[in-house]
């Protein structure tokens, strides 16, 4: 049964561990959004977050999926169908950032990651899009890339391979959702030295903070000040917005990550 609601509802996909997803779905909450908190394995984290949001007042379902599973994500946007009625705003987060040298990547490892970062974000942005369409408000879908898509550092081969697919989806989904609802916003945040991984070495955490024009590391905030921007602005779609701190402008060497 649906239990619709007044507020607009928000799903942000790998939001359960305490990264970028996890402040982009905090920040929507703050914002007086109804949130979807989607989680694959960490279930803890993520039931811990949805009490955080509720505690303080709003309404958060945690959902478990797998994104690149079609099964999974059709369930996972049925449910919030049936709980909310409606849904305005989904931030696909969910991806994988996996080092390999070239000569060591695998079929599989190239599969992997194109399961998860290219068909789990066309999958849910496919399913949002039957949402949306059906709803006189449209929706905002929101897509991840990366800033380095343009210029690939060594040692990601499988992931550039399935990032590079994002800036099209953008493109693609902006175009086919606006034809069958012209209320429907797609764009594409592509972030840079936002929340560098623990598993870089201090040298590369320094040489990634002096890469940027700005010479300092951002933060997962940065990334949701983004989302919030272009919920507020809504004569943008199609575009691909770096939050890079100029990185693709700076000089770099391709040998360096982030």
């Amino acid at each position: 049964m649906s239990e619709s609601t007044t507020a607009p509802v928000a799903l942000v996909t790998g939001s359960g561990k305490r990264r970028v997803g996890n402040t982009v779905l905090r920040r929507l909450a703050e914002r007086g959004f109804d949130t979807v908190l989607h989680y694959r394995s960490s279930t803890n984290e993520a039931e811990a977050t949805a009490q955080d949001i509720r505690t303080a007042g709003g309404r958060c379902e945690a959902i478990q999926a797998d994104v690149s599973v079609e099964t999974d994500v059709v369930r996972m946007f049925q449910t919030i169908r049936d709980r909310f009625g409606r849904l305005d705003v989904v931030v696909n987060c969910a991806s994988v950032w996996e080092p390999k040298p070239l000569e060591e990547t695998t079929a599989e490892d190239v599969e992997r990651q194109f399961r998860i970062n290219t068909l789990g974000t066309f999958l849910c942005c496919r399913e949002a899009g039957k949402i949306m369409a059906a709803q006189p408000e449209g929706g905002l879908i929101v897509l991840v890339g990366d800033w380095a898509v343009a210029r690939p550092y060594l040692n990601y081969a499988a992931y550039f391979a399935s990032k590079g697919a994002i800036p099209t989806l953008t493109r693609m989904f902006a175009v086919e959702l606006a034809s069958r609802n012209p209320r429907i916003r797609v764009n594409c945040i592509e972030p840079g030295p936002v929340m560098l991984p623990d598993h870089l070495r201090p040298s590369e955490r320094r040489y990634a903070v002096e890469g940027t024009l700005l010479k300092r590391e951002g933060s997962p905030e940065n990334v949701a000040q983004a989302v919030l921007a272009f919920w507020d602005n809504d004569y943008v779609t199609g575009v691909c917005l770096p939050v890079d701190a100029g990185r693709r402008l700076a000089a770099y060497d391709a040998d360096r990550p982030a």
